[in-house]
C-alpha cells in the first residue's frame, strides 16, 4: 500500500477490507472527480487521520464482524469529524462499533436484490427511485441502527440495508455502489462525495500533469534520466510527462527487437518524437533477437531469451548515454511506467530502491544503479490515457491495446523466424484495421492474433490444394486482464478479418476464432 505520508489536499481514503473491489471504489471516487488512495484495514486509525483526508471510505469484505480474528476499526474513526461512508462489511462495522445490531440470521443475499428507499429526499438517495436494483453480498444482517442513524434503505431480507446521519456526516449502506450492476450506486456515491462530504469535483488530468511536473523537476533537479520505451502506453506518458518537466535532460532508449506489430517501431520513431520532442535513442537488435531464438519452440525459453536480450542491449545503451553526459548533469534518475494497481499489490515502498520486472520492456536488471521517477504511480490504466491525450499523445499510442513485452515473439507457437514475423505481421495489422473501422477496437481489451507455424491444414485456393498455416484470433474483454470473457464480435467483421487473411497473407489458409475464458484459458497463447 501507499506510505503514510500527507495525503493531496480533498483526499478521499479508501480502507481495504480485504474487498475484491477496493480499487474499483477508488476508480468509482476519481470518476467523480475526487482523488482517492487505497489503504489497509491494518493501519492505525491514528495514521490515517493524520494524512488529513477529506472523507474515509469503508470497504466491503469477505468476513463477518463476528468471526473471530476478523478485520475491525478503532471507533475513534467515527468522532473524528470526518465524513464516513461504509459499504458492506464496512457498513456492518460502523453499525456494530457505534451500537448497532447486526445478526448473523443466515439469511443472505448474493447478487442482484431489490432496494426500497424509504428517504427518498435523503442525502444518499434524493433523485433516485424508490425501488432500484443494487448488488448484494452478505451473510450477517443488520437489524437495528446506531442511536442518531435514519434507516433510509431496506430489503425483504435485510431491516437496515442503508442509514445516515447528517449531524456526524456518518453514512452507510450494506451493497455494493461501486459496482455496475448497482443500478445507481455512482449516483449514490457522488451524493456521499457532494452531499454528505462537501467536496467539490475538481480533480482532473491537468492537475495530475501540473502536480507531477512540479513533483519531477523538483526530484531530478539538475541531473539526466533515461527511460526505457516499450511502444505501450505506460512508459510513453511517463515518458512525456518527464520530457515536459525536464526536456534534454531525458533520454529515452527503444530497443528495436524486431517482434514489434507492423508500424509501431515507426509510430515511436517518428510519431511520439514528433509530439514530444524527445531525445530518443533507437537500438536496431532484430538480427541479434532473431539469432538468440533460432531453433527455440518452447514459449518459456522464448521469454527467458527475449528478456536476457533486452537487458544486455538496455544496459549497453545506458552505458553509451553515461558516458556522453556532462559531468554537471550525471545520469542518475529511470523512468518507469509504474501504475497504482502496481503500487497497491506489491504492498507498496518507496520508489526509490528496486527496479520492477515490467513486462512491457521485457525485465529491467535489478542491479541498475538508478534512482526511480514514477509519475504515474497514483494513476489507473484509463487515467493514463487520459493524461496522454491531454499532453498531445498520438490517439495510435494512447489507445494502444495492451500488447506483451516478447512481443511476437509469444504469438508464434513454435520457432521464431523473420518469414513467421513478417506473415503474423500482416494478419495481425489486418485484423485491428478491420476492428478500428468497425468501430470495435476501444470495446475490447485486446485482440491477439496468434500464427500456429508448427500446425498445417489443408486447404483449396486458386483450384488447387494448399497445406498452410492456421491463424487465431483471440478478442476478449476484460478490465484488468485478471479474468476476462472472449469478446462477441459481430459475424460479419469475423467474415471480413477471415476474409482478408486468406487472400492477403501468403502461406494461411485458414483463420479460427478462440472462444475460452480466463480462467480457464489465459489471454495469450504462450
Amino acid at each position: 500500500m501507499p506510505s503514510a505520508s500527507p495525503a493531496a489536499p480533498d483526499t478521499v481514503l479508501v480502507v481495504d477490507f480485504g474487498a475484491q473491489y477496493a480499487q474499483l471504489i477508488a476508480r468509482r471516487v476519481r470518476e467523480a472527480r475526487v482523488y482517492s488512495e487505497i489503504v489497509p484495514s491494518t493501519m492505525p486509525v491514528e495514521e490515517m487521520l493524520a494524512r488529513n483526508p477529506a472523507a474515509i471510505i469503508l470497504s466491503g469484505g469477505p468476513s463477518s464482524v463476528y468471526e473471530e480474528g476478523a478485520p475491525t476499526v478503532d471507533r475513534a474513526l467515527f468522532e473524528a469529524g470526518v465524513p464516513v461512508f461504509g459499504m458492506c462489511y464496512g457498513f456492518q462495522l460502523m453499525a456494530t462499533s457505534l451500537g448497532g445490531v447486526v445478526d448473523n440470521t443466515g439469511a443472505r443475499e448474493y447478487g442482484r436484490t431489490s432496494l426500497t428507499v424509504s428517504r427518498p429526499g435523503s442525502t444518499l438517495f434524493e433523485g433516485t427511485p424508490s425501488e432500484q436494483a443494487v448488488w448484494m453480498s452478505h451473510g450477517d444482517a443488520c437489524s437495528a441502527a446506531p442511536e442518531g442513524f435514519t434507516v433510509t434503505a431496506s430489503t425483504d431480507v435485510v431491516p437496515v440495508a442503508a442509514f445516515e446521519n447528517d449531524e456526524k456526516k456518518l453514512y452507510g449502506v450494506q451493497y455494493h455502489p461501486e459496482v455496475m450492476h448497482s443500478t445507481y450506486g455512482q449516483q449514490v456515491l457522488e451524493h456521499f462525495l457532494y452531499r454528505g462530504a462537501g467536496l467539490q469535483p475538481t480533480w482532473t488530468t491537468g492537475n495530475v500533469i501540473e502536480e507531477q511536473v512540479e513533483a519531477i523537476r523538483a526530484q531530478v533537479g539538475t541531473k539526466r534520466a533515461i527511460c526505457g520505451l516499450s511502444g505501450g502506453v505506460d512508459s510513453a506518458v511517463a515518458a512525456a510527462l518527464v520530457q515536459k518537466a525536464i526536456g534534454s535532460q531525458l533520454t529515452c532508449v527503444y530497443v528495436d527487437h524486431g517482434l514489434m506489430r507492423k508500424d509501431e517501431t515507426a509510430q515511436v520513431e517518428k510519431d511520439f518524437v514528433a509530439a514530444t520532442g524527445v531525445q530518443l535513442k533507437v537500438v536496431d537488435a532484430e538480427e541479434r533477437f532473431l539469432n538468440a531464438l533460432a531453433g527455440v519452440s518452447d514459449p518459456e525459453e522464448k521469454r527467458k531469451i527475449i528478456g536476457r536480450e533486452f537487458i544486455r542491449v538496455f544496459e549497453q545503451a545506458q552505458a553509451e548515454i553515461i558516458a556522453e553526459a556532462p559531468d554537471d548533469q550525471p545520469v542518475e534518475f529511470l523512468v518507469q511506467g509504474t501504475l497504482y494497481p502496481d503500487v497497491v499489490e506489491s504492498g507498496g515502498g518507496t520508489g526509490t530502491a528496486n527496479i520492477k520486472s515490467h513486462h512491457n520492456v521485457g525485465g529491467l536488471p535489478e542491479d541498475l544503479e538508478f534512482k526511480l521517477v514514477e509519475p504515474l504511480r497514483k494513476l489507473f490504466k484509463d487515467e493514463v490515457r487520459m493524461v496522454g491525450a491531454e499532453l498531445g499523445l498520438p490517439d495510435e499510442i494512447v489507445h494502444r491495446q495492451p500488447f506483451p513485452g516478447p512481443g511476437l515473439g509469444i504469438r508464434i507457437v513454435g520457432e521464431v523466424t523473420k518469414e513467421r514475423l513478417d506473415l503474423l505481421r500482416e494478419a495481425d495489422a489486418i485484423a485491428r484495421e478491420e476492428l478500428t473501422a468497425a468501430g470495435l477496437d476501444r470495446e475490447i481489451w485486446q485482440c491477439p492474433v496468434v500464427l500456429l507455424a508448427d500446425v498445417r491444414s489443408v486447404g483449396v485456393q486458386g483450384d488447387g490444394r494448399t497445406y498452410g498455416h492456421p491463424i487465431v484470433l483471440r478478442p476478449v474483454s476484460s478490465e484488468d486482464a485478471m479474468t476476462a470473457d472472449w469478446s462477441r464480435l459481430p459475424y460479419d467483421v469475423l467474415a471480413r478479418i477471415s476474409t482478408r487473411i486468406t487472400n492477403e497473407v501468403k502461406d494461411v489458409n485458414r483463420v479460427v476464432l478462440d472462444v475460452t475464458s480466463k480462467p480457464p484459458g489465459t489471454i495469450e497463447w504462450e
